[in-house]
């Protein structure tokens, strides 16, 4: 396994659905990170792109000018999901213990998780299951800072530095047979990393993995 059981633990062992179960209207990152957010998706999401935007909620930060063919949302409170302007169509589902996705295989062009990943403590199948729904060359774009609920983040998140929090997401794609090698972007500043989390100032520290569905035939090859 990815994780051993102790790194998957959470400070609060209740259910996810019931601590989001009332809507925070709010963004979790500043106006530098989503700017940054919004650059990234606006280079790998073409017009026309069918996108799942899981762990999401009223907001999605994607470019306001490009026109989605369907963009369906997943999260945990149905009041922020019905608030978001950019969803055709959203469900609810807890990832920590519905661990398969209700899409068929091959449905969409990208899959997007900001600031969420977290709080995810089975990564292994939840990453197996965007890479079942992806479409071969679809992408997926996993974007993060230093911030979060420290007591649902798990403790393999928790006791990380922001390099190993990279190197952690880089190995849950990694676990993928059939997705690409990880590509990082990453954007700091020296009084990010500290300042920021304690809410004194500076600016949000950026990261992102982005990974693709590799086609059958070079799947195949790489078995090979």
């Amino acid at each position: 396994m990815l994780l051993q059981p102790h790194q998957r633990t959470k400070l609060d062992n209740g259910d996810d659905q019931f601590f989001y179960d009332y809507p925070r209207f709010v963004t979790h990152v500043d106006d530098g990170f989503i700017q940054q957010l919004t650059d990234l998706y606006r280079q790998h999401l073409q017009p026309g792109f069918t996108i799942l935007d899981l762990m999401s909620s009223w907001v999605s930060h994607l470019p306001e000018d490009i026109k989605f063919d369907q963009v369906v949302g997943h999260g945990l409170n149905a009041e922020e999901l019905a608030k978001n302007p950019r969803f055709d169509e959203c469900f609810v589902q807890n990832l920590n213990q519905e661990l398969q996705l209700p899409q068929a295989d091959q449905t969409f062009d990208a899959v997007l998780i900001a600031v969420s990943v977290q709080y995810l403590q089975y990564p292994e199948a939840i990453f197996s299951e965007i890479h079942r729904v992806l479409k071969p060359g679809g992408v997926v774009i996993v974007s993060f800072s230093n911030r979060m609920f420290y007591q649902k983040a798990i403790q393999a998140w928790r006791d990380g530095t922001d390099a190993q929090r990279v190197q952690l997401v880089r190995s849950y794609m990694g676990s993928v047979e059939g997705l690409s090698e990880p590509q990082v972007v990453s954007n700091q500043t020296p009084q990010s990393t500290l300042l920021s989390w304690m809410g004194l100032g500076g600016s949000d520290p950026f990261f992102a993995v982005v990974s693709r569905r590799l086609p059958a035939e070079q799947t195949a090859a790489n078995e090979g």
